[in-house]
């Protein structure tokens, strides 16, 4: 078999919340943050989807390039990607620093909480896209519900914790920031046409969206890639798919629409594959 549905992994968070969708079997009052998808460890897992719940402010934090983790004996570092599902009250997510911070501001900043009031919160709605490259400065704010395409490294460097008592790692967090305003363009998502999100040169990763409608057949190739459906449901080598869940395909697959689809496709870029830096 080379279509591997994704298994759930609820990760309890204090900044989570109660009211994840009913499908994940979280039980009354599991305060839920993250909803992790994998597969059986022989599968090579690149990438890592997760939904995030949040109730307050996560913490602000930045994470390595690839280099730079390994230069520390780690096995890669971590770009990611954030798709926002739905909001709550006032929503926001802090990308980048307002203005442009030498490191020995920043490290001051991050010691007595100014920092975050420096970094660039922006609001969002259901639909906002933001690719979030390694060494961006970043945090999630409360009230949102999101999609998270990220290389599969456990690796954050916590800047600032708004006083929660989690340690910090300011060394390795400001030899690696980017303590900049981030200069890409807020992408607003459409589920009525397809388009390419994340494509750029040096990223570890690409992401498609792509949508489909009543006995459409969409093939996928290029594999492994990730398809992560968000509105939706249809047949795939002879398995029904759901909105809400994530599958790996090996290969290649024929998705067969059964009810009018919108999802994302996520594929690993080799490093050997992009251009030098």
């Amino acid at each position: 078999m080379t279509c591997h549905r994704l298994t759930p992994h609820m990760v309890e968070k204090p900044w989570g919340r109660t009211d994840i969708p009913a499908h994940y079997g979280a039980t009354p009052g599991q305060r839920i943050g993250e909803v992790w998808f994998t597969g059986p460890q022989s599968l090579s897992q690149p990438l890592l989807v997760k939904y995030l719940f949040t109730s307050e402010r996560l913490s602000i934090q930045v994470h390595p390039d690839d280099a730079q983790a390994q230069a520390k004996g780690l096995a890669g570092g971590k770009s990611e990607c954030w798709y926002v599902v739905e909001t709550q009250g006032n929503a926001q997510l802090g990308i980048g620093t307002r203005d442009r911070v030498d490191a020995e501001t920043l490290r001051a900043a991050a010691l007595d909480g100014a920092i975050e009031d420096m970094l660039d919160w922006k609001p969002v709605w259901p639909g906002s896209f933001y690719y979030i490259p390694a060494g961006t400065i970043h945090a999630i704010g409360g009230g949102i519900t999101l999609i998270e395409v990220q290389q599969n490294h456990d690796v954050t460097y916590r800047l600032y914790d708004y006083g929660r008592p989690r340690e910090l790692h300011l060394d390795d967090g400001l030899a690696v920031s980017q303590a900049e305003p981030y200069a890409r363009p807020e992408m607003q998502v459409s589920g009525d046409s397809s388009s390419l999100l994340v494509d750029e040169p040096h990223a570890p990763f690409s992401l498609e969206s792509l949508i489909g409608q009543v006995d459409e057949s969409v093939h996928l190739d290029n594999g492994p890639l990730w398809f992560i459906p968000l509105r939706g449901q249809g047949v795939m080598d002879g398995q029904q798919w759901d909105a809400g869940e994530c599958w790996l395909i090996e290969d290649q697959a024929d998705l067969l629409v059964t009810q009018p689809f919108h999802g994302f496709v996520a594929r690993p870029v080799e490093p050997l594959a992009r251009p030098a830096q």
